[in-house]
């Protein structure tokens, strides 16, 4: 049996109007070329639909029987396309993303509100996490695009780089060194260094290289989030390190930013997407939107 929808569509258009000639013109196709659609139908399905004469034309019985399931099948089917449409255009549609802690205070929320401005059918759903969770919720499917700074490579992650940024001092502003317009890393020594756990500490020592040799690694004080950081510079505990985005965040406990140099550290940051999944439209559209805006300088700003 090989029944195609325009044979369906001829169906049910001659049974809602009687009339070969008014379901030829609803279907913008000529009169014979409607009665080849149903005479094909009738014999795919090995039935006679509609009972003609010369001045009547009706549903078989069991034309009229079937006329309510292929009507609905029709309808559905246009809800289906109908929704397909919503999503292609931005009409609806949602996207989860998993950032680490501080990007979720500071630079995200404001990128998804200009996003919603231009899409506002479009749900975005932000989870935060620790750092070295952003690709294991990527992975799991449990968000579509993961942001974070740059992982060790993964043959099930796609890593799109989105920008870099140099590493800033973050100190109390009355700190000797808050003097200075610019430091140096062995300005650092012997100062108490606040950093992250995991591959933060690691990452930044190796990358420093010959000029990190006064600081002592052994006495830094690791933390998980960055804002547990800042409270204990705020607090006079030691100083911090951090990138230009929390800027607002810094601003906020009242401490100042000072860039470091030679040799200028910087950290780059990611979109992570599960490798050989398609996105969704509307996640499509939020990943391209990230793309543009963050090369653009005063997204950081």
């Amino acid at each position: 049996m090989n029944v195609t929808l325009r044979q369906l569509q001829a169906f049910v258009a001659v049974a809602d109007t009687g009339s070969f000639t008014l379901a030829a013109e609803r279907l913008f196709v000529t009169q014979s070329a409607l009665s080849a659609l149903i005479k094909e139908l009738e014999l795919s399905l090995g039935l006679r639909l509609f009972d003609r004469s010369t001045r009547r034309l009706r549903l078989s019985t069991t034309g009229a029987e079937l006329y309510p399931q292929i009507d609905k099948i029709l309808h559905d089917l246009g809800g289906v396309i109908s929704e397909v449409g919503n999503l292609k255009e931005l009409q609806r549609g949602s996207v989860r993303v998993a950032v680490p802690q501080l990007l979720a205070c500071t630079l995200l929320p404001g990128l998804m509100a200009q996003f919603r401005q231009l899409h506002p059918g479009v749900h975005l759903r932000l989870v935060d996490c620790g750092v070295e969770s952003v690709t294991a919720r990527v992975f799991s499917g449990e968000v579509d695009i993961g942001v974070g700074p740059e992982r060790e490579a993964n043959s099930d992650i796609a890593a799109a780089q989105l920008f870099r940024l140099p590493f800033m001092v973050v100190l109390p502003p009355g700190h000797a060194l808050a003097r200075r317009r610019r430091l140096r890393w062995d300005d650092l020594s012997g100062q108490p260094l606040i950093t992250l756990q995991g591959q933060f500490t690691e990452l930044l020592v190796s990358d420093v290289g010959e000029a990190a040799r006064g600081l002592n690694k052994e006495a830094f004080t690791q933390v998980t989030f960055m804002t547990t950081a800042l409270a204990l510079v705020r607090a006079g505990l030691g100083i911090t390190l951090c990138v230009p985005y929390a800027r607002a965040l810094v601003e906020q406990h009242g401490l100042v930013m000072r860039p470091i140099g030679t040799p200028v550290v910087e950290r780059s940051f990611w979109a992570f997407t599960r490798r050989g999944r398609s996105l969704s439209p509307a996640a499509q559209k939020f990943l391209d939107f990230l793309h543009e805006r963050l090369q653009q300088p005063e997204a950081f700003r």
